[in-house]
């Protein structure tokens, strides 16, 4: 019997992660997973850094404004994941 926990379905964003993590453990078909944390961190601050790049119309200071960053650690992570 499987049973459904939602843990962190009272937003949309953490609904949608726990969407494409079933979504992640269907298409293993019964594999084992390796390095979950590190593929989801990976994966949303990426999305997250290029779309409030884009808000914030490249300006990498208005960026760590709306993401309360020190500018020199959003250009860090910018660098990471090679968004200008």
């Amino acid at each position: 019997m499987k049973r459904s926990i939602r843990l962190n379905g009272t937003n949309e964003i953490g609904r949608s992660v726990e969407k494409s993590l079933e979504e992640y453990f269907r298409k293993l078909d019964g594999e084992m997973p390796h390095g979950i944390y590190d593929m989801v961190i990976t994966n949303v601050e990426r999305s997250l850094l290029a779309t409030i790049m884009h808000r914030a119309g490249g300006n990498q200071s208005h960026a760590a404004d709306m993401l309360g960053l020190n500018r020199n650690t959003l250009r860090s992570k910018l660098s990471k994941y090679g968004i200008r």
